[in-house]
């Protein structure tokens, strides 16, 4: 009967909800570096991983476009009537919808899909533009209003971005050809509506909330997938662990604790705060405590990151982050990159603090595809479970 009643359950969430099939593909990094243009890029650019996540100035929000540089989950979406198909980044860490426009000009634009405006019988123009301020140029962004389709779900007379203008670097080389931000509306660059709001606003999700699995084996087919309106008992374990959001622009929640091995480290112990950012690979430290935590774990900084011994990848520690009440721990396996035998921590320092003045830490997919993440827009909350 127990068993009979998990298979309903699963059931009725795969009826109630969208699922989108995430593609992994290389990741921005993994091209530039294959191009030979990744050294000069970094080294042409004031890089700081968590410029993203500083405070909005006007209409502007600054945004590194090296945030994305490891990003490489993606599905797909439709604008438009007829609908026209687009490649996007699902990015808990921003709030906007923008995709490529056919006014483009910008070599980025070139080899990506393009939204037509005068190919859709619903478009409208919206009659301004905002500017997205990256670590490495702009994005110009023209609004207008359109069908959002994903799937099942359609928004009617959504408002979204069509750029005017990209960097030639790193978007040239990515995989997807927009971003969908699913962060909280206060984020949005000039004051524009969230998808997220949309979608609620007209009644097209099942319930008030989404989900993120990675797969810890991710191919372009199958790297994961998200579920717009429900989560799904099937691909986690256990019970979720829930934590409130303490501010709502990102979902950012409180970090109770940092623990390596056995040993709980005192970093938190006056709090700490830690954004969920699906448009982000890496595991973003406080500077603060980066050179502790390469000394704990045997690492060594060199031009391409934070190198270990792969051959001892095995017996590091697991390091584990205490949030709502429960402890999250990652093994060696997850926070260590192998590239064709070179190994690296999946880590990143930052000197940014939140904006109470707590040490920052951001959870990419590193963290993300050991935990299944469910995202409650009804309660403010984000929620863990070990994923199946």
């Amino acid at each position: 009967m127990k068993w009979l009643l998990v298979v309903l359950a699963c059931l009725q969430v795969a009826e109630g909800a969208v699922r989108i099939s995430l593609k992994k593909g290389l990741s921005i990094r993994d091209k530039m570096r294959a191009a030979g243009v990744l050294d000069d890029f970094l080294r042409h650019i004031k890089y700081d991983p968590v410029k993203k996540y500083q405070p909005r100035q006007g209409s502007v929000v600054r945004q590194p476009i090296t945030n994305h540089l490891d990003s490489s989950y993606f599905g797909e979406i439709s604008i438009g009537e007829p609908p026209q198909k687009f490649l996007v980044l699902f990015d808990t860490g921003s709030s906007n919808l923008w995709v490529p426009s056919t006014d483009c000009k910008s070599p980025a634009c070139f080899n990506h899909a393009k939204f037509k405006p005068s190919a859709s019988s619903t478009f409208s123009p919206g009659g301004r533009s905002c500017t997205v301020s990256y670590g490495s140029g702009s994005v110009t962004i023209a609004l207008g209003w359109d069908t959002l389709r994903i799937q099942s779900i359609t928004v009617t007379q959504q408002e979204f971005g069509l750029s005017q203008e990209e960097p030639t670097q790193p978007f040239y080389f990515a995989d997807f050809d927009g971003i969908l931000g699913m962060a909280f509306p206060s984020l949005a660059v000039g004051g524009t509506a969230t998808a997220l709001g949309g979608m609620l606003e007209q009644e097209q999700l099942a319930e008030p909330v989404f989900s993120f699995y990675f797969s810890r084996q991710p191919t372009y087919e199958y790297g994961g997938e998200l579920i717009l309106g429900g989560i799904d008992p099937r691909l986690f374990q256990g019970d979720i662990a829930w934590a409130p959001v303490t501010q709502k622009l990102y979902w950012q929640v409180a970090l109770e604790e940092f623990a390596i091995g056995q040993s709980v480290t005192s970093w938190c112990s006056q709090g700490c705060q830690a954004i969920v950012d699906t448009g982000t690979f890496l595991l973003t430290v406080p500077q603060e405590y980066l050179e502790s935590i390469l000394e704990a774990l045997g690492a060594q900084e060199t031009s391409y990151g934070y190198a270990v011994d792969c051959a001892d990848t095995h017996s590091k520690p697991h390091i584990a982050f205490g949030i709502g009440g429960a402890r999250l721990a990652l093994p060696p396996t997850a926070y260590v990159l192998n590239s064709h035998g070179y190994c690296t921590l999946a880590m990143e320092g930052t000197y940014l603090p939140s904006q109470d003045g707590q040490p920052l830490w951001i959870l990419g997919n590193v963290f993300l595809k050991e935990y299944y993440t469910a995202f409650d827009m009804a309660n403010s909350r984000v929620g863990f479970a070990p994923s199946a």
